[in-house]
């Protein structure tokens, strides 16, 4: 059999067409039974366990790791390992979420009265009002298509994408009203970008003690040069003697002043330093250094404490270790 480059596109972009209708089409169904399937969802001292088999199983997977890293707690149950044992982990104070698009799967329908039993709250997500599953409901969230994008009308194509795209309605829905804030996501996704960004602060990463280039402002130029090369960052710190900063020298200003042609070994630190340098506080995050740095165009920033000390440095090369930048 050849392959049909021409129809292969077509049944792409057809595809493409059903689904989305059948997105839409969820919009004008989404009404009183949804804000209550929310509003139960919230109050549940448990948590959400759904369940799905088949395609509708893969979604209900996904929705389950969606809800639980928006906020809310969840877990995938399989219907039929819960009919040998797993049904065990469902208690009274769960929402069951039962994620069937004909709502007459044996596995799952034949659970639904030990659910009942069980006292928890049944919300379905059904393409099927009418359906067994339907029936035993005690809210039922309507995920009906009209057709599927599978051409024979069989593979669950339009009506997997409606039941994600409900299920991703549901999240946001209760990720808002539980006032989840992107640090709450980050806790949630601590080895992600996102995580290292909002959850890495100055004080994992930045340079400490004896490994911060720092003189006093007596030192000489030669002294100066001694402490940036052996420190590696790329310029030295000037402070008092109580560790306050009064200003930072750096290869750039090296080179500025070579350029002018300045009696570089005739000064001291004093005078060789740009006073009252960009600095940051240790209790900042590490992304707020980056974004200093980008702003101001620097490679390198002085972490301080309350009363201005120097306790530390950090550059680009050690945002990027950490995998903040």
């Amino acid at each position: 059999m050849s392959f049909d480059r021409t129809r292969a596109l077509r049944l792409a972009q057809e595809t493409f067409e059903i689904e989305a209708a059948a997105v839409s089409g969820l919009k004008a169904r989404t009404g009183e039974s949804f804000t209550l399937a929310v509003e139960k969802m919230l109050e549940v001292r448990g948590r959400i366990v759904v369940m799905g088999i088949g395609k509708s199983g893969h979604v209900s997977r996904k929705i389950a790791a969606t809800l639980a890293s928006t906020g809310t707690p969840a877990m995938f149950v399989h219907p039929a390992e819960a009919s040998h044992g797993d049904l065990g982990m469902i208690k009274a104070i769960d929402l069951v979420l039962a994620v069937s698009n004909s709502g007459e799967v044996d596995e799952l329908t034949s659970l639904l009265p030990v659910i009942k039993r069980l006292g928890a709250t049944l919300v379905a997500m059904t393409g099927n009002p009418r359906s067994t599953l339907a029936q035993h409901a005690d809210i039922v969230l309507d995920s009906g298509v009209e057709r599927e994008a599978c051409p024979l009308q069989l593979a669950p194509t339009a009506s997997t994408t409606a039941q994600l795209a409900l299920g991703d309605a549901l999240a946001v829905a209760l990720l808002d009203a539980r006032g989840f804030l992107a640090e709450d996501f980050a806790r949630s996704h601590p080895g992600g970008a996102l995580g290292r960004k909002l959850l890495t602060h100055l004080a994992d990463i930045m340079r400490k003690g004896d490994s911060v280039p720092k003189v006093l402002p007596e030192a000489s130029f030669s002294e100066l040069m001694r402490e940036m090369s052996a420190k590696g960052l790329g310029s030295s710190a000037v402070v008092d003697a109580q560790g306050t900063v009064l200003g930072i020298f750096t290869d750039g200003d090296l080179r500025r002043l070579i350029e002018r042609g300045a009696d570089l070994r005739s000064m001291n630190a004093r005078d060789l330093m740009h006073a009252n340098p960009r600095t940051i506080r240790q209790d900042a995050l590490a992304a707020e250094a980056a974004q200093l740095m980008e702003q101001h165009r620097i490679t390198n920033v002085l972490v301080v404490d309350a009363e201005n000390r120097l306790v530390g440095a950090v550059n680009t090369n050690d945002l990027m270790r950490a995998k903040v930048i």
